[in-house]
C-alpha cells in the first residue's frame, strides 16, 4: 500500500495533462463539425469565411501592467499590515516584496505602452521633436 501513493502521484502527473489535451481536442472537435456540415448546406464562400470568423477565438487586448501593478501593490501592502498587525515579521517582509514587485510592474505600465493608440500618439510625439 505504501508504495501505491508515489505511483499513483506520477500518474496523476501524467494523467491530467493528457485530460486537459483531449478536453480541448473535443472542443474544437465541435467546431470543426459544425463548420464542415454549415459548408455542406452553403454555397456561398463569403458567408462561410463570416462564420469561420465568428467561431474564432478573439484577439486578446494588450496587458494593462498599470492596473495589475495597482493590484499587486495594494495586496502587498494588506499582507505587510497583516504581519505588522497580527502574523509578525514573516508576513511584514513578504508584504515588502509582493508590493515592490507591485510598483516594478506598474512602473513598467507606465514605461511601455500597452495600446495601439499610445503606440500611435508616442511616436507622433517622437516625430514632432
Amino acid at each position: 500500500m505504501a508504495d501505491l501513493i508515489p505511483i499513483l502521484g506520477v500518474l496523476c502527473g501524467i494523467i491530467i495533462p493528457l485530460a486537459a489535451f483531449y478536453w480541448q481536442y473535443l472542443e474544437g472537435k465541435e467546431k470543426r463539425e459544425l463548420v464542415v456540415e454549415i459548408a455542406k448546406h452553403n454555397d456561398d464562400p463569403i458567408k462561410i469565411a463570416e462564420l469561420m470568423a465568428l467561431l474564432e477565438e478573439p484577439k486578446q487586448e494588450p496587458v494593462d501592467y498599470r492596473r495589475g501593478g495597482v493590484i499587486t501593490l495594494c495586496v502587498g501592502i494588506g499582507v505587510y499590515l497583516l504581519g505588522k498587525q497580527a502574523f509578525g515579521a514573516f508576513f511584514v517582509g513578504i508584504g515588502l516584496l509582493v508590493a515592490s514587485i507591485g510598483l516594478g510592474i506598474l512602473i513598467a505600465g507606465y514605461l511601455y505602452p500597452k495600446t495601439s493608440q499610445e503606440l500611435t500618439n508616442a511616436v507622433d510625439e517622437f516625430e514632432k521633436r
